[in-house]
């Protein structure tokens, strides 16, 4: 069935809007975190799947780094595993890292590698410790409390933090034209297996593969001002002044300060976009409004 006029037009506009973004970003690299909402809705993850395709297709290096935190809740209540957050990091012990491994590295990977694939891409599945891609060391929290005079260290188990990312892994699959889909587990020099954060590792990625883009997806609109609205087009001074003032508070703030590390070691932005909106990252990535909040790291004069 062929178009009418308008809805040409409308194809047309939609086409050309899209042109000098691909232009700018043929040959960069953008590291997009998946995860929130769109991890489990079907129609939401095969549209992100046909997001990555395309900019693949177009001359860009998606990157994708992929959580996968209630997937592993689900399976762990199913094998009678109980579990403890701690700042709200899951207390990882050694079989709890069993279920977090399978998880992570089997069944969702896999899951978003069989789905690009199936639209048309070529995408990869890796976890950190393939290649020694991700080194890691042991993550410590440390808790102040009224009864002590010290502060306590909390030992929360196989729970990571990044030491060092090995570029030539990721660049080799670049190179051989695959995308490459990543879970967020790391190695320790003595071998020892650590869970990290998706949104660390996505913003690490970004840091040393000196990304255009840092994408990370949420189940919010973006970063909220005091009346719930989305603050965007945002400055790491601007971001600053926000945390400072409490506007910025609560569970964005390790989002927000992953999005700043990028930014400040170079990634010339971050985006905090809302996954549950069909081709998020297609619309943040190719059109003039773009999607939920911006942060660049030009300074304020």
């Amino acid at each position: 069935m062929s178009l009418n006029r308008g809805e040409a037009l409308n194809v047309a506009q939609v086409l050309t809007e899209a042109l000098p973004y691909i232009q700018r970003f043929t040959g960069k690299t953008l590291v997009v975190k998946f995860g929130g909402h769109a991890m489990v809705d079907p129609q939401l993850h095969d549209s992100f799947a046909r997001d990555i395709v395309l900019m693949k297709l177009v001359g860009m290096n998606p990157v994708v780094v992929h959580g996968g935190g209630p997937q592993i809740g689900s399976l762990l209540a199913k094998l009678n595993i109980q579990t403890e957050f701690v700042d709200g990091m899951r207390v990882t012990d050694a079989q709890t890292m069993d279920v977090v491994e399978m998880v992570l590295g089997g069944g969702v990977n896999k899951q978003i590698v069989t789905s690009i694939n199936r639209n048309g891409g070529k995408a990869i599945g890796v976890t950190g410790k393939d290649g020694q891609l991700i080194r890691a060391q042991k993550l410590t929290v440390t808790r102040h409390s009224a009864a002590l005079d010290a502060p306590e260290i909390i030992d929360i188990g196989h729970v990571g933090e990044v030491d060092q990312i090995d570029t030539q892994v990721l660049q080799l699959i670049l190179d051989s034209d695959f995308i490459p889909v990543i879970a967020p587990i790391g190695v320790g020099a003595d071998g020892s297996t650590y869970n990290i954060n998706a949104d660390v590792v996505a913003g690490k990625l970004a840091q040393v593969m000196q990304a255009e883009k840092l994408m990370l997806l949420t189940n919010v609109e973006g970063l909220l001002d005091r009346n719930g609205d989305v603050l965007t087009g945002m400055t790491t001074q601007h971001v600053d002044e926000l945390i400072a003032n409490g506007t910025i508070h609560g569970g964005m703030l390790p989002k927000i300060h992953c999005a700043l590390d990028a930014v400040n070691a170079g990634v010339t932005s971050a985006h905090i976009i809302d996954g549950r909106v069909p081709h998020a990252v297609l619309l943040e990535t190719f059109t003039d409004e773009g999607m939920g909040t911006l942060i660049t790291n030009k300074r304020d004069r």
